[in-house]
């Protein structure tokens, strides 16, 4: 086991989470998972002509961005979860907040960006807080903000209804500065990014990668040899009159 010299985490614990995060992610899709929110083929006719791309181009563009959102995902599970191991107190539980101290009496919702939550999701974030405030008066909970505009620990304001709502026990917090909670140490979560291409480096080298398998393209030549008729029929297909849909 290679040296990450990180004081806050174990060597193995950082190179098995990471190999775990890696394992995560997705290398297969099919039809049923390119369509499983329905894909949006008015859409992708537009982006084909206004951008002057083949509908192969554009299929393909679709399946990336897809496959990016889930490893999206993935990344979220290597944030919320590195923490169990740089202190066995902070918890994931299976519902409810992203992570807890049940010592500190602490909760906490992981955000990957500033600006991930729109006004309802975050109203709805903000009162099941307060329940917790209600529910126990020394309990704090955190917004804790991947990538924030800032480095910063403040309360965090939200206006519910039109009324400006804040609490020194709601706080929200940029990602350096709660690791530098857990820890103790100012610049762990600098210091755990510089190592980071390291662990996956030493990650990849043992894994036996496997090829992307992509099944989109040949499932939908079987609904039609033209991919965007293909597209429409796989989502308007039990549409009125689409039993005769011609392109």
């Amino acid at each position: 086991m290679k040296k990450y010299n990180l004081s806050f985490i174990d060597d193995p614990d950082l190179f098995n989470h990471v190999k775990e995060t890696v394992e995560k992610y997705r290398f297969k899709i099919d039809l049923k998972r390119f369509n499983k929110n329905l894909v949006d083929p008015i859409k992708l006719t537009f982006d084909a002509k206004v951008y002057g791309k083949s509908i192969e181009q554009i299929i393909e563009s679709e399946i990336i961005r897809q496959i990016d959102k889930s490893n999206t995902n993935y990344i979220g599970y290597f944030h919320q979860n590195i923490f169990k191991y740089i202190d066995p107190a902070w918890q994931v539980p299976s519902k409810g907040f992203d992570l807890i101290n049940e010592s500190e009496k602490i909760y906490v919702e992981i955000k990957n960006k500033h600006n991930t939550m729109n006004s309802a999701s975050s109203q709805r974030t903000y009162m099941k807080m307060q329940a917790m405030l209600l529910k126990d008066a020394q309990n704090r909970c955190m917004l804790v903000e991947v990538i924030a505009k800032k480095s910063q620990n403040i309360p965090w304001q939200v206006s519910i209804d039109g009324v400006p709502h804040k609490h020194d026990f709601i706080r929200r917090v940029s990602m350096d500065r709660f690791y530098a909670l857990v820890t103790g140490e100012n610049d762990a979560f600098k210091r755990l990014c510089e190592v980071l291409p390291a662990v996956l480096d030493d990650v990849l080298s043992e894994a036996v990668q496997d090829p992307i398998e992509n099944s989109v393209f040949e499932e939908l030549q079987q609904l039609s040899p033209h991919l965007l008729k293909s597209l429409y029929l796989l989502t308007f297909g039990r549409y009125e009159g689409f039993d005769t849909f011609q392109l």
